[in-house]
């Protein structure tokens, strides 16, 4: 029994594979075109990515449990904020959020086929050994917040690999946040990096909940609040996760 449930996950797997290919490379024409047209029309692309997360989750029998949508005020430009488990995150983030946003992520992803096609495009990558790469994607990212489209940003810097439930918290994100003054809104996705751990060709079939929380004024802040400001997110945060029944894989 046990080598039939492997074998019949490693058939799943391809099959997401397959699925995450094929339907990535149906929806590509309408994601990527409309960014030619200049920031805000990336609008359109999102409703294609929005298209395609949906379909993902359909066809491989992932649901996405979204709670606290009505946190989100859609004429706002927030920094969303999320624990990192698992490449599973961002399709439940994409249905979660109900406007545009750009994604700050690592270069790597450039590397996964047609996926980085969309990654060039949707979002803002950076070179972490670099210090002018960091520089330039964060001044992006703050030319993005002034045009008032949202930004996602993994505090933790990369997937959770750790018993932990949440990593330490890097300073970029509260950074911007207290540079340009929008509010933070923190998310958590739960059980993503059960269904597909961090760093393993594993994939199951399941549940996983994304979870908005309340947004977290930064009017006012200045530079010797950054460390309050991290602290108070990683704890909103962490509270969120344990509230929410959260246990790391």
């Amino acid at each position: 029994m046990r080598f039939l449930r492997w074998l019949g996950l490693k058939f799943y797997t391809v099959w997401v594979l397959t699925v995450f290919t094929v339907f990535m490379l149906l929806y590509l024409p309408g994601i990527l075109v409309p960014f030619i047209f200049g920031m805000r029309a990336g609008a359109v692309s999102y409703k294609f990515l929005k298209l395609w997360s949906w379909t993902f989750s359909i066809l491989n029998f992932i649901h996405y449990d979204v709670r606290g949508r009505e946190h989100v005020d859609r004429k706002k430009a927030y920094i969303y904020a999320c624990n990192h488990t698992s490449f599973l995150d961002l399709p439940g983030i994409s249905i979660a959020l109900p406007t545009q946003f750009r994604p700050l992520a690592k270069k790597e992803l450039l590397k996964i086929p047609v996926f980085g096609w969309i990654a060039r495009s949707a979002c803002v990558i950076v070179d972490r050994s670099s210090n002018q790469s960091r520089k330039q994607s964060m001044n992006h990212l703050k030319e993005i917040l002034g045009a008032g489209i949202s930004i996602l940003i993994f505090p933790e810097g990369t997937q959770n690999r750790t018993t932990e439930l949440l990593q330490p918290f890097y300073d970029g994100a509260f950074r911007i946040a207290i540079d340009t003054q929008q509010p933070i809104l923190p998310m958590i996705s739960i059980n993503a990096g059960t269904l597909m751990p961090p760093g393993k060709a594993f994939i199951q079939p399941g549940k996983i909940r994304i979870v908005i929380g309340t947004e977290i004024t930064t009017a006012g802040l200045t530079a010797e609040d950054l460390p309050a400001l991290r602290q108070r997110t990683y704890d909103v945060m962490l509270g969120m996760l344990k509230a929410n029944g959260a246990v790391h894989s």
